[in-house]
């Protein structure tokens, strides 16, 4: 596998980081011409500050988008009209109608397209999945979810909605294997041009609701997530990765061996392009993530809530 990609601040120096070390990085492009050579310097690679002069003097079978998100459907878009499988980091665009113009075209030019949904990757997710897959501790019902830190320098163009809560929408939407019915948001902003704390509900069927809690003004960094079961509450920890269940005959703590989720989710992006086979996070689902943060943000500006009909 030959990958390149775009955008190397940020979390994207992560990328590069693990692509060298899986042996697939051949190239690194950054509208930063000193960052771009010194990422490249430190994994060997070719660096470029356009684009297109990367993708014509590259033979590459897939490129990671790791920009801010105002620009990903442009960088997208070319990468995919070149006929290149595309991982874009979260959310995979600004507007919902965009993210489904990139889906279209992928299928038209038979690529893969997938999103930096990384918490699918974790291991914590991954066991509270598998209890509510098995029902080991009965029928899940709630989730909730609390994410808070100070704010990250690095994002200016988008607020904590479609930075960070989407994680939330992305995880609640697959643990619950489903889509939500309606949602619920409020939101303000203190020391941000955007949202800078934000409480959003999603009501799916049966009564089921995900309450997701986010912000960038607690000094502290928080990660942390239940999933309410009708036999027993799981809790998780996504920095920790460590689950915990809580029943009426006492607790249990499941035990499962550590991982860097983005290693994980790197490698299966490029199993599927390898095997051309449906990556774990489809572009629908993507999509489905900034209709509900699009969702969010008018319900916070209007005060009510934003009914959904999604796919």
């Amino acid at each position: 596998m030959k990958v390149a990609q775009i955008g190397v601040g940020g979390w994207g120096k992560n990328h590069a980081r693990v692509l060298s070390q899986l042996g697939a990085l051949v190239a690194v492009c950054d509208a930063d011409q000193v960052r771009a050579k010194e990422t490249a310097q430190k994994y060997g690679v070719n660096h470029y500050t356009s684009l297109d002069t990367m993708l014509d003097s590259e033979e590459i079978d897939a490129v990671f988008v790791c920009t801010p998100t105002i620009t990903h459907f442009d960088i997208a878009t070319k990468i995919i009209q070149r006929k290149k499988s595309v991982f874009v980091e979260k959310p995979m665009t600004y507007k919902s109608d965009e993210g489904l113009k990139l889906s279209e075209l992928a299928k038209k030019n038979d690529v893969i397209l997938t999103c930096g949904y990384i918490e699918r990757f974790n291991p914590a997710v991954e066991t509270v999945k598998e209890f509510v897959r098995s029902k080991k501790y009965g029928e899940l019902i709630m989730l909730e979810f609390h994410r808070e830190n100070r704010m990250p320098l690095h994002i200016k163009d988008v607020g904590i909605i479609y930075d960070t809560s989407v994680h939330d929408i992305d995880t609640a939407m697959w643990l619950f294997d489903d889509t939500p019915q309606v949602v619920f948001a409020r939101s303000g902003k203190i020391r941000h041009d955007h949202e800078d704390f934000a409480t959003i509900m999603l009501g799916f069927k049966d009564n089921k609701v995900a309450v997701i809690s986010s912000n960038w003004i607690t000094p502290s960094r928080v990660r942390h997530f239940n999933a309410v079961c009708t036999d027993g509450i799981i809790s998780g920890d996504f920095v920790t990765q460590e689950v915990k269940i809580e029943k009426d005959q006492g607790s249990e703590i499941p035990r499962k061996e550590k991982q860097e989720p983005l290693t994980v989710e790197i490698k299966a992006f490029l199993d599927a392009v390898k095997s051309k086979t449906t990556p774990r996070v489809r572009a629908e689902e993507a999509v489905n993530v900034t209709k509900i943060a699009e969702a969010a943000l008018l319900s916070s500006q209007k005060g009510v809530p934003i009914y959904l009909d999604l796919k």
